[in-house]
């Protein structure tokens, strides 16, 4: 699982990718739909899971929060903590 950073507005992106670095061109590149009007993107964190599974499942709860201050928690200190909701 991965967030990004948008240099343009400082909004926040959440995905899951096994590569997020080559994700992170494929934003940048703007062939990501959703991601497209706020290039250029920085890679911000990275987290890995046991499975695909757990990282969307990850993925899906921070994309319902839909709290900045959460993920700028996350960033900071560089993992998520089982007691935020996720």
């Amino acid at each position: 699982m991965y967030i990004l950073k948008s240099l343009k507005n400082g909004s926040y992106y959440i995905g899951s990718s096994k590569y997020p670095f080559q994700r992170l061109e494929e934003h940048n590149k703007g062939y990501v739909r959703y991601t497209r009007n706020l290039t250029p993107w920085n890679l911000v964190f990275i987290q890995k899971f046991e499975s695909v599974e757990e990282a969307r499942r990850v993925e899906r709860a921070l994309k319902k929060l839909k709290r900045k201050d959460i993920l700028e928690r996350i960033v900071k200190e560089g993992f998520i903590k089982k007691h935020i909701g996720v």
